[in-house]
């Protein structure tokens, strides 16, 4: 499965203009607009999973600075999720539960 990641999307693109675009490539096993969790908007980007490794390269080749949706795309393979910490625990933020007087 390769997951790609559609950057510089238009906030008007939807699920199935990316997956139009992408499924002239070959299979489509899943796409997600990102929106914004609290407004519900779009975010301007997007992930494309296709489960040929081939096929999503040549989709990867092809629609990279194409229009989709009336914009400019940007379209590579996605890089892995970093670990970004969060928890948010009680203290303040602060770590380990240290306190400041």
């Amino acid at each position: 499965m390769t997951n790609i990641y559609v950057g510089n999307l238009s906030y008007n693109a939807t699920e199935d203009d990316l997956r139009e675009s992408f499924s002239r490539f070959g299979d489509v096993s899943s796409v997600s607009v990102i929106k914004d969790r609290d407004t519900g908007r779009a975010r301007g980007f997007a992930f494309v999973e296709m489960p040929d490794a081939n096929q999503a390269a040549e989709a990867i080749e092809n629609l990279n600075n194409t229009e989709i949706a009336g914009r400019s795309v940007t379209v590579n393979e996605a890089r892995p999720r970093e670990d970004r910490g969060g928890g948010g625990g009680g203290e303040g933020g602060r770590r380990g539960g240290e306190r400041r007087y």
